[in-house]
């Protein structure tokens, strides 16, 4: 509620202004009207520390006699509201003549129910949304209670236009065939860049994503691509790229697969016509010249085999979860070092897979066998997969890339 305004017949303006709307007087009326706000009495002392000769000459003409001295100026509220009583400049008092100063007075505590309650209000696209979908039903009371969308939206009405716009894109979610990302923004939400990164609506519509579909947390421009393939939104379906030999189930797979070529597959491909068939068993390694030389090697014979060219791809992801999922058993090799340890680590945590040639015995056996292997450099990292393997590498102080231990690998893929 607000206070009252005072009537216009009651305030003698022209003497009210010369008093209590002098410059000198701004402080005080800021005093004021803070306790107004906050339903306090305007009563007792407020004190002004260090003040001008101007706001000096204010108190004294408001109070008809010089303040108490001292290097503070010091004003009883008390002493203002009887002044402007009996002088009639403000028959009604001290609150009336600051509302005819400076406009009505909104009560703080009614201030915040309004903007609780608008802040309530903004969230009703998500509980529409959560009754059509209620697997995001968590993720909507989180966001809620984190303050994550008030850190995104400048204010409640803000809050709702993004949350109407977030619900309309996941509503939409997943797509079949994938699209592309500003394609499905357009179609969508009707602005191809509404999902650009950095957007708040795309920082939304992306934490709704992973709940969505149990999409693991991580950074990067990488992980953000992945997180888009996976409702089918392409971020950059061109430049997103998996080297593999020996896969059959496209057109492009089985040409490549009679010649004896390894293929390129982009992300695009890959959403929109995946492998048809399946091998039980499908090779993977980290560096391009296992499967180059693979290639060389045994030519149309070769099994199936998966290179990653270092950190896994969206495209590489996508072609490794949809043999996964169709019941391939994915054997992976890396280079012994930090860096490939970490590698291995990441993909574990997306794909499953299984050591080939890549344990503590593989390690020790390889090092042995390589007394030139340079030295081992970087911040240790633990292999889940064998918790003995970061011991290993401590112990020996030696990196063994793929390439020194290529025969074995080749005997391996022998068909």
């Amino acid at each position: 509620m607000s206070a009252p305004d005072a009537p216009a017949g009651r305030v003698d303006h022209g003497r009210l202004t010369r008093l209590l709307g002098d410059p000198g007087c701004a402080w005080l009326l800021d005093r004021i009207r803070r306790r107004m706000e906050r339903a306090e009495p305007l009563t007792g002392p407020v004190t002004l520390a260090a003040p001008t000769d101007g706001e000096r000459a204010a108190a004294e003409r408001l109070l008809g006699r010089a303040p108490s001295g001292g290097r503070s100026l010091s004003i009883r509220l008390d002493a203002v509201d009887t002044v402007l009583c009996r002088s009639g400049v403000s028959p009604d008092g001290l609150a009336a003549a600051v509302i005819a100063l400076t406009g009505p007075v909104t009560l703080l505590s009614d201030a915040r129910r309004r903007e609780a309650d608008a802040w309530h209000d903004a969230y009703t696209p998500l509980t529409g949304l959560c009754s059509e979908r209620p697997e995001l039903t968590d993720w909507s009371e989180r966001i809620r209670v984190s303050g994550f969308v008030r850190r995104l939206a400048r204010g409640p009405e803000t809050a709702r236009a993004l949350l109407t716009s977030t619900a309309t894109a996941l509503r939409s979610l997943p797509t079949d065939p994938a699209v592309s990302l500003p394609a499905f923004a357009a179609r969508t939400l009707g602005d191809a860049h509404a999902l650009d990164d950095g957007t708040p609506l795309a920082t939304l519509v992306h934490s709704g994503i992973r709940a969505l579909t149990g999409f693991p947390d991580g950074t990067g421009a990488e992980w953000r691509r992945e997180a888009w393939a996976s409702v089918g939104l392409l971020k950059d379906a061109l430049s997103s790229t998996v080297l593999t030999l020996g896969l059959r189930g496209t057109p492009v797979l089985d040409w490549a697969t009679d010649t004896g070529e390894p293929a390129v597959l982009t992300l695009r491909q890959l959403t929109r016509n995946p492998p048809r068939t399946t091998p039980p068993v499908v090779h993977v390694c980290e560096n391009p010249t296992v499967l180059a030389t693979a290639a060389d090697t045994y030519g149309p014979a070769c099994p199936p085999l998966i290179c990653l060219q270092g950190q896994p791809s969206a495209a590489a992801l996508a072609l490794l979860r949809h043999l996964h999922s169709h019941r391939a058993k994915l054997l992976y090799h890396g280079d012994f070092d930090w860096g490939g340890i970490r590698i291995a680590a990441a993909l574990l945590q997306r794909v499953p897979w299984r050591p080939w040639r890549y344990t503590t015995v593989d390690y020790r056996a390889a090092a042995g066998r390589s007394p030139m292997a340079p030295s081992l450099t970087g911040t240790p990292a633990t292999a889940p997969w064998d918790p003995d393997l970061r011991a290993a590498l401590d112990e020996l102080g030696v990196r063994v890339e793929e390439e020194t231990v290529l025969d074995d690998l080749l005997t391996d893929l022998a068909p």
